[in-house]
């Protein structure tokens, strides 16, 4: 078990994504044939539970692209089953308190760590992967290379975001700009001054304590600024939108074409 999206960062290599919401397994094929590091599988706002999740997470693996898997909600089903079908990282939305942080860790991470339960599932490849013969390297390798993202993306997440970041089990933070713009009272005001600083100020918290930072954008130039700016992951968009934006520039080559 390898875990190339926190390779790439401890090589100083960032990472572009995007969330799958389409649906299919060629779907998430094409993320990663067209280049893609890893793919979020979105079952918080996607029509996704774990046994679709399951599919898009093994057609991603066939290309080379990581597959993580976005929550549905802060509880032990929603986490243990993403991980327990092969989800290489789990991020979780609506994050409000410490103490909730060190519950998602209790439920992501095995022994010492945490207290997720243990069977043979595919993500060992149901116990017979070589990492999965002894017990100890299994629950080491596993606590290492699937990782534990809480999202920020609420007033109180970051208020205790640095408390959060530097919690042990915590692989690193999602920043989700939309609604944390809006928990800020700046409604998709993305160049608000205090939604930048508080962006920063995640970053920095990331940083200080070594934790894989990441964060949504919606356009090439936002993610340049974000990689530029030190971030380890930007996820670009959605699937959905890369192909409406595919569809669109073709049908408008063609009627431009057309007039000429």
């Amino acid at each position: 078990m390898k875990n190339l999206i926190r390779q790439r960062a401890g090589e100083g290599r960032p990472s572009l994504g995007t969330f799958y919401e389409m649906g299919g397994t060629m779907a998430a094929e094409c993320v990663g044939i067209g280049g893609m590091d890893f793919l979020i599988v979105d079952t918080e706002h996607g029509p996704f539970e774990a046994e679709t999740a399951l599919l898009a997470i093994l057609a991603a693996e066939r290309r080379g692209c990581a597959p993580f898997v976005r929550a549905r909600d802060l509880s032990r089903p929603a986490i243990l089953k993403l991980l327990d079908v092969g989800a290489m990282g789990v991020i979780v939305p609506d994050v409000r308190t410490v103490e909730e942080v060190k519950k998602l860790v209790e439920y992501a991470k095995y022994y010492p760590l945490g207290r997720r339960g243990y069977a043979p599932t595919l993500s060992s490849a149901f116990g017979c992967a070589d990492y999965a013969q002894n017990v100890d390297q299994l629950f080491s390798t596993s606590n290492r290379e699937t990782l534990l993202i809480p999202q920020c993306e609420t007033k109180e997440a970051l208020e205790h975001i640095e408390e959060i970041a530097a919690i042990e089990g915590v692989d690193g933070i999602f920043v989700g700009p939309y609604d944390l713009s809006v928990a800020l009272g700046k409604p998709a005001q993305l160049e608000d001054p205090e939604l930048l600083a508080a962006i920063d100020r995640v970053l920095a918290a990331c940083k200080a304590q070594g934790k894989l930072s990441m964060i949504f954008s919606n356009a090439p130039e936002a993610t340049v600024r974000f990689l530029k700016q030190g971030f380890d992951c930007v996820a670009c968009g959605m699937d959905t939108l890369f192909l409406i934006q595919a569809v669109r520039s073709y049908v408008a080559d063609v009627k431009r074409r057309l007039a000429e």
